[in-house]
């Protein structure tokens, strides 16, 4: 399995077309906000323009005859005689506003609408003693307001296409370098797991014939013959951490999700780190579990996820490393405990960090951490989980928990 081709043209291009997308949300969002302000300042404006042009015809009205454009009038003497403007609309004028305005009142501008046509009347009576209703067609302000906001909206629509495409392109310059980089780097991963492979299998396959020829032979040692098993193991789970490591090369590739029995898996991964565990000292390895607790994901993923936890518990350990699994609330968990010297206080926030690493403090035995942490929290965030320091000094040394989500059990297969 190689990394594909096209995969970081493919990621390129979507991620392009994502901020394209993101920039033409916030150019709409602005859209619409600057419309809306502008579509408010418009119409407060018409209404001061109204309210102007109706004082304005009420203070100059000497008849009816001829009113503003747009504009009728309707005058009341003081002897109680009514004036309209030729051709004023039926039941346009409001006869209970100049009553009121007669006998004193003030009464406030109304708008009204007769037919299709929205009107905006103001009565008022003046020192002279007449009292003058301006009454104004508001179809020509619609018009002209329907006129700005239409086209501050084609406008608007516009910018929005624009800016969507300038998105896109400038999304795609932003990520070209980048895209090559990644490439460079999954070719690199590509390349040297594809010369893994080879060599890989041929030691696997020695193994195998040498466990063969062992078996053959009456009087082979039983130690050698299981020594020769663990060689035959580490060769296939090898093979398949490195099948996992290209999977995780080609960015378009969906990482397996089967059913994996985690008891069954750290039992082979405490099997494996046994000789680890013996060679620098007398260090115990225990598992605690119950029958089984199952997750969903990558067998092999999971399987460096849990080496890597057994693998920094062993070498940080005195006497004992303690692999305890359990199904809690709809979650499988796994705790790896040491009775080490814990972890150094100042490492913590960035314990899970790649390349993280601090020197050892002199004197004070706390142990550093490097890039197994690192890629066990990337491992767990993949398979929709997380991975913590629950324990990070004491007497108990450090205990990491590594949380999952659950599934069924599995069919029990060979690891």
């Amino acid at each position: 399995m190689t990394a594909h081709p096209a995969g970081e043209a493919v990621l390129a291009r979507r991620a392009a077309i994502r901020l394209g997308v993101q920039a033409a949300a916030l150019a709409a969002l602005l859209v619409v906000v600057l419309t809306a302000a502008a579509g408010l300042i418009l119409i407060h404006a018409q209404r001061t323009q109204v309210s102007a042009q109706l004082d304005s015809a009420i203070a100059h009205a000497d008849d009816v005859e001829d009113p503003p454009s747009g504009t009728f009038l309707v005058l009341r003497t003081a002897n109680g005689a009514v004036h309209e403007t030729p051709g004023l609309p039926a039941g346009v004028a409001d006869r209970a506003a100049l009553a009121d305005a007669a006998g004193g009142g003030s009464p406030p501008a109304v708008e009204r609408n007769v037919g299709e046509i929205q009107y905006e009347i103001s009565t008022m009576r003046r020192p002279d003693g007449v009292t003058v209703q301006a009454i104004l067609d508001l179809t020509a302000n619609h018009a002209e307001r329907n006129r700005l906001l239409g086209a501050m909206l084609a406008i608007g629509l516009a910018g929005l296409l624009v800016s969507g495409v300038a998105g896109t392109w400038l999304g795609h310059r932003a990520m070209t370098p980048l895209s090559a980089a990644l490439a460079l780097q999954r070719r690199f991963v590509a390349d040297a797991g594809h010369e893994l492979r080879t060599p890989l299998t041929l030691l696997g396959t020695r193994a195998q014939l040498l466990r063969r020829r062992l078996r053959r032979d009456p009087t082979s040692d039983q130690r050698l013959l299981d020594e020769i098993e663990g060689v035959v193991g580490d060769s296939r789970r090898l093979t398949a951490i490195l099948e996992d490591l290209l999977l995780a090369a080609d960015p378009l590739a969906e990482r397996p999700r089967e059913p994996v029995d985690l008891v069954a898996l750290c039992r082979a991964v405490l099997a494996a780190a046994q000789a680890e565990a013996g060679n620098g000292g007398e260090i115990t390895l225990h598992l605690d579990a119950p029958g089984s607790v199952s997750t969903l994901g990558s067998e092999a993923a999971l399987g460096r996820a849990v080496t890597a936890l057994v693998d920094n518990a062993v070498r940080h350990a005195r006497r004992a490393v303690r692999v305890e699994i359990r199904a809690d609330d709809g979650h499988a968990v796994v705790e790896v405990r040491d009775d080490g010297d814990g972890v150094d206080p100042t490492q913590v926030p960035r314990l899970f960090d790649r390349f993280a690493t601090a020197a050892r403090p002199i004197g004070t035995g706390r142990r550093p951490y490097g890039l197994g942490l690192a890629l066990v929290a990337e491992i767990a965030a993949a398979h929709e989980g997380r991975v913590d320091l629950v324990s990070a000094a004491g007497d108990g040394g450090a205990v990491f928990r590594l949380t999952l989500p659950g599934a069924p059990v599995p069919v029990p297969r060979n690891l």
